[in-house]
């Protein structure tokens, strides 16, 4: 089972941003929530720009056709990445803000493909979200290779778990979102979402007081961790937004040698 996204892809961006830029003035450590709003409302730009395109002449979901009409304003992230994000991920962007369309063109359809390009990971998702989140309201599938276990729309990685329902996460069932789309599709509770381990022993949950609605769902075979939020326990949260509440658990999973199976917003 999957659930449905909103209406709009630029209305879904602009939410997130309004809830990072509340959650900012609460933090003890706001940069984070204000390098993700800010980058939401670049990605809402960019949402509603590809759906006035989609409106005229539908986006077709096979990159390499697209690519030729959105590629410039894909290219608003890595503008706003290079101004406004942390040291290293300013300075990928701003190589990625200036290179020749060409080279720019192949970073995305290489990601496209399932290739892996290190640090470049997260501004080539970050680039292709709006597009993805878009054809998947459309119900438009992208060509993109399958990979079993991954989001049964585009196959991207899921960024994060959410527990809907249920007592108080008792008997929750569990979901993944789609770090590449953000559809959110059901999943066993005890399955590792990297490499598929099912062995209750080796798939340790972590929590802290401080965070009593989050947890880290960790795997001792593959050693990657997906963080889960309990919306059971409060279903206010914006799952990938209120993630970022929540980064010291994910610093604690990384000095236990943990990694995390896709960064979220903030890129840790």
């Amino acid at each position: 089972m999957a659930i449905p996204l909103a209406s709009s892809a630029s209305a879904a961006f602009e939410r997130r941003s309004a809830r990072a830029d509340l959650l900012a003035r609460r933090a003890g450590d706001p940069e984070p929530l204000r390098f993700a709003a800010g980058l939401l409302r670049a990605q809402a730009g960019i949402a509603a720009a590809l759906e006035d395109e989609h409106a005229s002449r539908p986006l077709t979901g096979s990159l390499d056709e697209d690519l030729e009409r959105i590629l410039g304003r894909l290219r608003d992230v890595p503008r706003f990445a290079a101004r406004a994000g942390p040291a290293p991920l300013a300075r990928a962007a701003r190589s990625r803000a200036v290179e020749d369309e060409d080279v720019a063109r192949t970073r995305l359809q290489v990601f496209w493909k399932g290739g892996r390009t290190s640090a470049e990971d997260y501004l080539s998702r970050a680039m292709l979200r709006p597009y993805l989140e878009l054809l998947c309201i459309e119900s438009r599938a992208p060509d993109r290779p399958r990979v079993r276990g991954r989001c049964p729309f585009c196959s991207g990685a899921p960024v994060i778990g959410l527990l809907r329902g249920g007592g108080e996460g008792t008997g929750a069932p569990r979901f993944l979102a789609c770090a590449l789309c953000g559809l959110e599709w059901a999943t066993l509770r005890i399955l590792c979402s990297s490499c598929g381990e099912r062995d209750p022993a080796k798939l340790p949950s972590f929590s802290s007081e401080s965070h009593p609605a989050v947890r880290i769902d960790a795997c001792e075979t593959c050693r990657r961790y997906v963080k889960t939020l309990d919306l059971s326990r409060d279903a206010r949260l914006v799952p990938e937004v209120d993630d970022l509440m929540s980064l010291s658990l994910d610093l604690w999973a990384g000095e236990r040698g943990f990694t995390r199976l896709e960064p979220g917003l903030a890129g840790v």
